[in-house]
């Protein structure tokens, strides 16, 4: 311990706690941050006898940390030092440093915010900047101000850009260890990887082992690349080799496995996630080989899902892995990129708090007391729309009121330690007999698939999973049912997280029931993710979006809707990885209170008639879609309006006599401007006005066919303009030939009159209607109807133009009567007048 870097600033951190409340420490891996500060801080006056509390992000460093303080003082684990980890607790009565994982630490300040009997929390590795850590230190720094002004804070990490966390502190004073490390020889590819990653792996591997020696530590994205490496190393002659996984969900001892000494004579390969990557020592490494990759939660705002992906690791995650390589001695780093490719790479990881499900957080912050996270402090504020998608799922699983405040059943779902959408699943599940599918249902969201795909994502069946668990605890060596391989390890660790939660969530009972309500639980906890069944075979999810099964025949004839638990959003259509059947009765059933119910009134363009129809709703999805009984009349009349409005005036029955009632009142108007405007522009706006009253009653063009419609209309005029109406714009005039013409308003300043030259005979001036106001413009016909003159003065015309038509008209005509004097001429509307 003499010889570790964290010795050389050990006096200054303690100067700066016992005047300061807050510190940031840096040092890079290895030089004894973790493990040398927490218990050399334990005597320090201030602290009074309190507790420490540590934070690791991870369970694995948090158990492994804890076990070697404990015999850095000869004890046991659970006697000065302890461990809190989901699952498991190590702590006693004498304890008086805990390493916790974030987690525990929230549900810690929500049940005491003023944290009594605790003195010190240290955030170990906070340049990680999950989700947890990052919401743990708001509320620690918001419970230090206004409950605990004697609680000290510690950040601390190998490569986090201090200012900014030193601000956020309050100004708190920075102490940087210097490490200590050897030179490390980074070896790269001369051109990318063409194809699978694993066979590379394993080459590099093999020309370590041969080149290079000491232990080697291979960093891989996941547990199913690193099954893979494995099944490959043990094919091949690789006497003293051990080959030791190293991830989270392994079972203890084989952690252990990876993490001892060897053996006299014996080499270790470990294959690790990148929870090797900082806090977790791995005892004789000298070679380090990283595949560049590194797997990370996607949140996706579209599909209110986080899924792991696999990305490219950062700057800084590449120093740290190639760091572990220079700890013992000069050693080795394999980087399985280019020299060039790492231009591309980027310098440190976006905080988890900007990408990541908001929904816990939300709801930590309404058990808090805290709607609105910009009343808090933050390294980095959560993303407003984010934090309001995550709030109106709160709402929709009934965790928060509409106020935003939590219900109890909200409090429950903070109090579980899982994700609001499982603990509502098992909350519900419970009151119907299905709390313990529910927590095996949840144990299997939450693990990694328990079947081995060769190629690609297999079948999307909850219910086989289900199944196979049940398999699996009944000590069943295979799944004859689904004719597929089972990861064994991965059903061992999902039952373990069954277990759990039902004892944690207290499932008591016979509480199994069928796996065909498999469907209707995970509803329960994605109801925004549900899915209909088209015609087509594919589906319409929940917001509209379009997915398809990667295959799964069971699904696809099972029922029309499914319940859906994870999806791939890349393509045009997601892809369905996650699901199982779901009855329609069972929609109504557990979320009717989601249900849309709409009273849809609309026009039918293609029908031509007004159509009524209830229809149920969840999200985009339409349940149901049937006429409605009894439609609101109102509503009608108002939807039959819209109708003439979209199709035009020209759905009315319109007559002659109706379209010259306009123009009539068009002529009025150009006289008197307080005449109504009975203009198409005008009429198709004011139908409620006019119209409405007239088709109560009606749905549908045929319907409108009855109409008065010249009655509706003479009802925008008044009384007294009806009459006036008659008198100054008649509908016809009657021409000394004794016949009544109607006369043409289409021109509303000039009305004209078509008439045949031979029926004015006799008539000596222009006729004007309008109390004399307006001429009436004369189109004057052959006795064949054809336009020979038009006029406003007669009385000329009989002067000079008509001897000149007459010529015309008596060649043309000759047996009719065309006399020398018209103005004084008999009229007639034959050929030659009566004698």
């Amino acid at each position: 311990m003499e010889q570790l870097p964290i010795l050389s600033v050990l006096q200054s951190i303690k100067d700066s706690l016992r005047s300061h409340q807050n510190l940031v420490l840096t040092a890079p891996p290895g030089a004894g941050k973790t493990t040398v500060v927490p218990l050399a801080l334990l005597a320090e006056p201030w602290l009074q006898g309190r507790r420490i509390l540590m934070l690791q992000p991870r369970r694995l460093a948090a158990r492994m940390v804890t076990r070697y303080m404990a015999a850095s003082l000869g004890e046991q684990v659970g006697e000065t030092v302890g461990y809190r980890v989901r699952m498991e607790s190590r702590v006693g009565p004498k304890t008086r440093l805990e390493v916790l994982t974030e987690g525990i630490l929230l549900r810690m300040l929500q049940n005491d915010p003023s944290l009594t009997n605790v003195g010190l929390i240290i955030f170990d590795e906070f340049h990680e900047r999950n989700l947890y850590a990052d919401l743990g230190l708001t509320l620690a720094l918001q419970a230090q101000s206004i409950f605990r002004e004697d609680l000290k804070i510690i950040v601390m990490s190998a490569t986090l850009d201090t200012t900014p966390v030193a601000n956020l502190l309050g100004g708190a004073p920075v102490v940087a260890a210097h490490g200590r490390s050897f030179p490390v020889e980074t070896r790269y590819l001369k051109k990318p990887i063409d194809g699978p990653l694993e066979p590379a792996l394993v080459a590099t591997i093999e020309q370590a082992i041969e080149k290079d020696t000491g232990d080697v530590l291979v960093f891989l994205p996941g547990a199913g690349e690193i099954r893979r490496v494995k099944t490959r190393l043990e094919s091949k002659d690789l006497s003293g080799i051990r080959i030791a996984p190293l991830y989270g969900g392994l079972p203890l001892a084989e952690q252990d496995r990876a993490l001892q000494p060897i053996q006299p004579g014996e080499r270790k390969v470990v294959l690790s996630t990148s929870i090797a990557e900082t806090s977790l020592t791995v005892e004789g490494i000298k070679v380090v080989i990283d595949s560049g990759l590194m797997r990370v939660p996607r949140f996706s705002p579209r599909t209110s899902m986080t899924k792991l992906e696999t990305v490219k690791v950062t700057r800084a995650s590449a120093e740290q892995r190639r760091g572990r390589g220079g700890r013992l001695g000069p050693g080795v780093c394999y980087r399985l990129w280019t020299e060039q490719n790492e231009e591309h790479f980027t310098f440190s990881n976006t905080p988890e708090i900007l990408e990541a499900d908001l929904a816990s957080l939300a709801l930590e912050l309404a058990v808090w007391g805290v709607k609105d996270p910009a009343s808090l402090q933050w390294l980095d504020r959560p993303p407003e729309i984010a934090f309001q998608q995550a709030s109106e799922l709160l709402k929709r699983l009934g965790a928060l009121a509409e106020d935003g405040t939590p219900t109890p059943h909200g409090r429950f779902l903070a109090e579980s330690g899982i994700h609001p959408r499982l603990a509502h699943m098992i909350a519900i599940g419970k009151t119907v007999g299905l709390g313990r599918l529910a927590c095996e249902i949840a144990a299997l969201i939450n693990g990694r698939d328990i079947f081995l795909w060769d190629k690609g994502p297999g079948d999307a069946d909850l219910r086989l999973r289900v199944d196979a668990l049940h398999s699996s605890r009944n000590k069943n060596s295979h799944f004859p049912a689904a004719g597929m391989r089972i990861d064994t390890a991965a059903c061992q660790e999902i039952a373990r997280e069954a277990s759990h939660l039902e004892r944690s969530l207290h499932v008591t009972g016979n509480q199994q029931g069928n796996i065909e309500s498999s469907g209707m639980l995970l509803a329960l906890a994605y109801p925004d993710l549900i899915a209909q069944q088209r015609p087509n075979g594919y589906f319409l999810l929940y917001s509209g979006r379009g997915a398809m099964l990667p295959r799964g025949p069971q699904l696809m004839a099972a029922e029309s809707y499914l319940a859906v638990a994870e999806i791939d959003e890349k393509g045009t259509d997601s892809l369905i990885l996650l699901a199982s059947p779901l009855a329609e009765s069972d929609i109504y059933t557990h979320m009717a209170d989601q249900i849309e119910v709409e009273n849809r009134i609309f026009w039918d363009k293609d029908a031509q008639a007004v159509r009524a129809r209830k229809i149920d709703k969840l999200g985009a999805i339409i349940l149901k879609d049937v006429p409605l009984a009894d439609p609101d009349p109102t509503k009608v009349s108002d939807t039959l309006l819209a109708g003439v409005a979209q199709e035009g005036l020209e759905i009315l029955p319109w007559t002659p006599r109706t379209r010259q009632l306009c123009l009539r009142v068009q002529m009025m108007r150009h006289l008197d401007p307080s005449w109504p405007d009975m203009s198409d522009e005008t009429l198709i706006t004011s139908l409620k006005e006019w119209l409405a009253p007239h088709s109560s009653g009606m749905s549908c063009r045929a319907d409108l066919q009855r109409l008065n419609l010249t009655q509706a209309l003479e009802t925008i005029l008044t009384w007294k303009q009806r009459n006036e109406l008659d008198e100054s714009a008649p509908t016809h005039i009657t021409v000394p030939s004794g016949q009544r013409i109607p006369l043409d308003y289409s021109t509303p300043a000039s009305p004209a009159l078509a008439v045949r030259l031979q029926e004015v005979f006799g008539l000596q001036a222009t006729p004007h209607i309008a109390g004399g106001r307006i001429p009436i413009t004369l189109e004057l016909l052959s006795p064949a109807h054809r336009p020979v003159q038009v006029t406003k003065d007669l009385a000329s015309f009989w002067r000079k133009g008509y001897f000149e038509v007459k010529k015309d008209l008596a060649s043309r005509y000759p047996k009719h009567y065309w006399p020398e004097d018209p103005s004084t001429a008999v009229p007639t509307h034959r050929a030659r007048p009566r004698v």
